[in-house]
């Protein structure tokens, strides 16, 4: 083979870069990470303090380093172009090292590129680099972090909780953060409150519902602020005083106000607003927001990369697309609709990185109904929210006018003073960005508006058209939902943007939380397990499970990368004192009951291929487990990994237990006449029976 080799990481993105290279290029997918620490054991060197990761290639990859190695041996130079981050960087390390491409003549280097686009692409080819060994360092930094505390925490949580769990890293913490929250809700004691409100009108009222607007009865202090009510009574007095008083129009304020566009999306942000606008998890938001990025086939036009890199926590625009952006608002709007000159943005989120851009179309012109019919259903809802996003972020601020009515009710008797009642709106004097977007608030897409007021004059007289003694109870602090909880472990410094998704379906898996409600209402809440697996970890290891430790760590990770800390040192610091908490743990603690409801799901071990996992199946009120075939067999599977490769157990003794070859499939409405637990329809090799969901402490079975 003449010519250069491009290795990257997808095959939908090699044939995107493929099209713009041409002939001269050979363009192969590593098909994701080559190499990684071994699934069945520690692979990290800890008897002599080097912590040095011992890695082996990840399985069904060794065909594809082979290929690589030969093409290699061919190429005149060979370009790693692996995504533009600390992971990307490691992975282009390895498969450097795993294909044997550091041999003398061979031209090897690293290219980035933040959009798969022919000018990023030729841009970036003609501009290679070295590997950067201080990215590489902090993502092997941080894989080995989170390999020692999953593979020393897990068994912890087999022995004193419940076998097949685990611990990791940063996910114990956001676990944390969704317990102590239920904890707050839990301990939280409402108070009650009275206010006192009135739906009014301009006298004489024309019937029209137009014309009502709702006033709150404040109090008459220098600043006057909402007046509450311990009692109805109180209330009720209050309204009954009112019910013979005169309205009128005391005073009127308006105010211009003008509000500003956000930022383009960050990985960050742009999981929170699908979530809140689309109903999307973190996971499938990134899951699309990938195939955007890597190409989508656009009919005569070919594969093209429809949007910029989606890890990013850099809100930076390029002067190119900022450019094309106001091109495209002239075009769709008009001039009046364009700022002065392009706004500017910076980041608020801890640890931030600002060497990449923020997530954006490729080709702001591109409009989203444009190719419609190229993308799936979820493509186009998730790209038209990024270009929507974007264009608004170049857009003109909105003007909106704040109208306050200072309102007196004079009760019969005049020489009490009047009351005073406060009503608030707005009118959009000029939409600017609000014309294309608006971003949603909390866990939902509705945003709190001010409706508008009608328009009133000083001393206009008001019908009282219903007077409401409204009873209130304070609020204990809501449940996260995606949204919230993205934002939340974002603002602690809790993790990276990229690990959000993983971390939030992570804790699912693993049964530590449920997810109530229906649509975009739906929050996290914490089961038994979870808040019993919290409990231990926090008691036992304060460090690692402390929110301002975490987001440190993050900060260690990042001088790491900058090349002013070196990595080994830093896993020590967190290893030595964590083995301390543990031997401490292993002889103290003593074993952990966790009650079981049919309310949230527990542990169904699943076999997965090479490697063994635990999901969670709802209904069951106890797991299943098939027990390997030998003795030996079994010692091995108790060391295992994850499906996201995190560690969930160190190889432990583990006691032979009876063969049960059945599975479980639902379970019944049946109770077990011996121990009360509830029966679970099963599949045996020649028939279906009831089986306890106690086993193996209760083996009763009942023929169905």
């Amino acid at each position: 083979m003449a010519g250069t080799l491009v290795i990257v990481e997808s095959p939908a993105k090699a044939k995107t870069i493929g099209k713009y290279l041409g002939r001269d290029y050979t363009v192969r997918a590593t098909m994701g990470h080559v190499r990684d620490l071994p699934p069945e054991r520690l692979g990290v060197n800890v008897e002599d303090g080097s912590f040095l990761p011992e890695y082996e290639s990840v399985k069904g990859r060794g065909k594809i380093i082979g290929e690589i190695r030969t093409l290699a041996k061919e190429a005149s130079a060979v370009l790693l172009a692996t995504d533009p981050d600390r992971e990307g960087e490691a992975i282009a390390w390895h498969i450097a090292s795993a294909a044997g491409l550091n041999r003398r003549g061979l031209k090897v280097s690293r290219v980035e590129f933040h959009e798969i686009t022919e000018r990023a692409i030729k841009q970036a080819v003609a501009n290679p680099r070295q590997l950067d060994m201080n990215l590489v360092n902090a993502q092997q930094a941080r894989r080995v972090l989170d390999r020692l505390v999953g593979y020393r925490l897990s068994p912890l949580l087999w022995k004193k909780v419940q076998r097949g769990l685990s611990a990791g890293r940063v996910q114990s913490v956001a676990l944390r953060v969704v317990v102590d929250r239920e904890q707050e809700i839990e301990a939280f004691v409402p108070r009650e409150f009275w206010t006192v409100e009135a739906d009014l009108a301009r006298s004489p009222w024309s019937k029209q519902k137009n014309d009502l607007f709702r006033a709150v009865l404040f109090t008459r202090e220098k600043s006057p602020r909402k007046w509450e009510f311990e009692k109805g009574e109180e209330a009720q007095q209050v309204v009954k005083e009112l019910e013979a008083a005169s309205w009128k129009v005391a005073a009127i304020t308006r105010k211009e106000k003008r509000q500003h566009p956000s930022a383009p999306f960050t990985t960050s942000t742009l999981q929170q607003e699908a979530a809140r606008k689309l109903g999307f998890a973190a996971k499938h938001t990134m899951k699309v927001a990938q195939e955007l990025y890597e190409g989508v086939s656009l009919g005569s036009e070919g594969n093209s990369g429809l949007i910029t890199y989606m890890r990013t926590d850099s809100v930076n625009v390029s002067r190119e697309a900022q450019e094309a952006a106001r091109a495209v608002i002239v075009q769709q709007f008009s001039p009046e609709y364009l700022p002065s000159k392009p706004p500017f943005y910076k980041s608020k989120a801890l640890n931030a990185q600002e060497a990449h851009e923020a997530i954006r179309p490729t080709n702001p012109a591109r409009l989203p109904d444009g190719i419609r019919q190229f993308l799936g259903a979820d493509q186009h809802r998730l790209y038209r929210l990024i270009w929507q996003r974007f264009i608004a972020s170049q857009m003109a601020e909105a003007r909106l006018e704040v109208t306050t009515y200072d309102i007196d009710a004079q009760p019969r008797e005049r020489t009490k003073q009047p009351y005073l009642f406060r009503a608030s709106g707005e009118r959009t004097i000029f939409p600017g960005f609000m014309a294309i977007y608006r971003e949603s608030v909390g866990d939902s897409e509705d945003s709190e508006e001010i409706k508008g007021l009608p328009r009133l004059q000083e001393n206009d007289a008001l019908d009282p058209v219903k007077l409401l003694p409204e009873q209130h109870f304070t609020q204990p602090p809501p449940r996260f939902g995606e949204a919230t909880l993205v934002k939340t472990l974002e603002e602690l410094g809790v993790g990276r943007p990229s690990t959000y998704a993983t971390i939030l379906s992570t804790i699912q898996d693993r049964g530590y939380v449920v997810v109530q409600g229906v649509g975009r209402e739906k929050k996290f809440v914490p089961t038994p397990l979870g808040s019993a697996v919290t409990t231990l970890l926090v008691a036992r290891f304060p460090d690692l499970l402390d929110v301002k430790f975490t987001a440190k760590l993050e900060d260690e990770l990042d001088q790491v990368a900058e090349g002013k800390r070196e990595w080994v040192p830093l896993v020590a610091e967190v290893y030595h004192p964590m083995m301390q908490h543990l031997a401490l743990a292993e002889r103290e603690v003593a074993k952990i009951e966790v009650a079981q409801s049919p309310d949230f799901p527990v542990a169904e071990k699943r076999k997965t291929t090479g490697r063994s996992s635990y999901t969670r199946k709802s209904g069951s009120s106890s797991y299943a487990a098939k027990t390997p075939r030998t003795r030996k067999t079994a010692e091995k599977k108790a060391d295992y990994a994850t499906p996201n490769g995190e560690p969930s157990g160190e190889k432990v003794a583990v006691k032979r237990a009876p063969r049960q070859k059945a599975v479980v499939a639902e379970e019944a409405q049946v109770t077990c006449d011996k121990c009360g637990k509830p029966m679970v329809k099963r599949k045996g090799p020649y028939s279906e029976f009831y089986g306890c969901s106690g086993y193996p402490t209760c083996r009763n079975i009942r023929k169905l």
